[in-house]
């Protein structure tokens, strides 16, 4: 064939067999679209902080941040020192320890969650129902006052039997507080515990449409985290994910999976010594949520150590060097968030947080302006491998480890160029790749 003569293009079958196709596969399109509709794009936090709802102020955040500086005043006064705690790379020693400090001084707490299961007990009705119109009332304020963790919201108790009314109560009343207050905060977030049924679910959702109703909200305006801690959580009776079940009963509401490491450990009877997040039973559990959330917007938090870093140096050293290992462990597998149960916990959050990124910030920046580009590598990257590079940039200027204008420079790209490629329409090209 002659240079620049065009090639013959032949098909056989008829435009009605891709038509009837086509209309076949309509209602698949729509479950598609409907199921799995790809991460939200929205911010992640690293943690989630619990605190009693009695011990609760507007002053937490930084009380938790001056209490995470004087425990690196006391234990690990400089980056030389921290590195050494930590095994820390020295190249990445002072920008790491730079960054934790910072990070305790301008936002020590990315999400805190009032807690009125667990860490609260079963109290008089009358004293929870006043630290339920507290926690809205300060939470409002904060808010408005810029000082509220960019997440903030409440645990409620579950919805078994015994507690189920209590629950309910307190929820209704935080809520309406809020509302009262001025209307619900951005930041949001509602946590369900002790989840075992799909029905639980189903019945947390239709809450949230009687109370949007009441007050006149967007339907779904209210998302809930769901927590899972039980067996049967994870593995139904008749042998299916129960967790599944869960994402589709919270019908577009479920905005997380919460990993609850004591309870689902004892609840399989792994003995208290042994109870930790790298467990083979953990890394089981959280297997399945993940697989079971992957692609729905739900995300999946890890749950937490509860060796704090108290005492004599030693002591405080060990513990954190368990909780940044823990945290690294955890980061490479995807679980993006975690729990922190001390103050002392947020120096080797951040630490382990910026760590990662910042150690594979400029291969993940040169891939990925390689593949923006159409330049060749030793990588050969798919639109895939782009939307990961993509939300591990994100990721790393959401919290602090990356700075916008060090992306830019070695990337060539902005924010909604990453954005861009972090959530591709369905079918795998991003809108730079077509």
């Amino acid at each position: 064939m002659g240079q620049g003569q065009q090639e013959r293009v032949t098909t056989s079958l008829p435009d009605a067999v891709t038509e009837e196709i086509g209309a076949s596969l309509a209602p698949v399109d729509a479950e598609l679209e409907r199921r799995y509709p790809g991460d939200p794009g929205t911010r992640q936090p690293v943690h989630t902080v619990y605190v009693p709802a009695d011990d609760f102020t507007a002053g937490t955040p930084r009380l938790w941040g001056d209490r995470a500086l004087a425990a690196l005043d006391e234990h690990a006064p400089d980056a030389a020192a921290f590195a050494a705690v930590l095994g820390l790379d020295e190249a990445l020693a002072d920008d790491v320890y730079g960054r934790v400090r910072a990070k305790l001084e301008r936002e020590p707490v990315e999400d805190l969650r009032v807690d009125f299961e667990d860490g609260y007990g079963n109290r008089p009705d009358a004293e929870e129902d006043e630290a339920a119109a507290r926690a809205a009332r300060l939470i409002a304020e904060t808010h408005a006052a810029g000082t509220a963790a960019p997440y903030t919201g409440i645990r409620m108790k579950c919805l078994e039997a015994a507690v189920r009314d209590r629950g309910i109560r307190t929820l209704d009343i935080f809520l309406t507080g809020l509302v009262e207050a001025g209307g619900l905060p951005g930041g949001l977030v509602l946590t369900l515990p002790k989840v075992t049924y799909a029905e639980q679910v189903t019945a947390m959702a239709r809450l949230l449409d009687a109370f949007e109703g009441t007050h006149g909200l967007e339907p779904g305006r209210i998302g809930f985290e769901i927590q899972i801690e039980t067996s049967q959580s994870i593995l139904a009776a008749d042998g299916t994910a129960t967790v599944a079940r869960m994402i589709r009963a919270a019908e577009g509401r479920a905005t997380g999976l919460h990993y609850g490491t004591f309870d689902y450990s004892a609840c399989l009877g792994v003995s208290a010594a042994h109870q930790a997040s790298d467990h083979p039973a953990a890394d089981h559990a959280k297997a399945v949520m993940q697989v079971a959330a992957a692609g729905t917007g739900v995300r999946v938090s890890d749950g937490s150590t509860n060796v704090l870093p108290v005492g004599p140096a030693e002591r405080v050293h060990d513990a954190w060097r368990l909780h940044y290992g823990l945290t690294r462990r955890a980061l490479a597998r995807a679980y993006y968030q975690g729990w922190d149960m001390h103050p002392g916990h947020l120096p080797t959050r951040y630490a382990a947080v910026f760590a990662f990124y910042r150690e594979g910030f400029e291969q993940a920046a040169a891939r990925l302006a390689r593949y923006a580009g159409r330049a060749g590598g030793d990588v050969m990257d798919e639109p895939a491998t782009a939307k990961a590079l993509a939300g591990y940039l994100l990721r790393g200027l959401d919290c602090g480890a990356l700075d916008t204008a060090e992306v830019a420079r070695l990337t060539g790209l902005t924010r909604a160029d990453l954005e861009g490629f972090a959530a591709p329409r369905r079918g795998g090209l991003t809108a730079s790749a077509q």
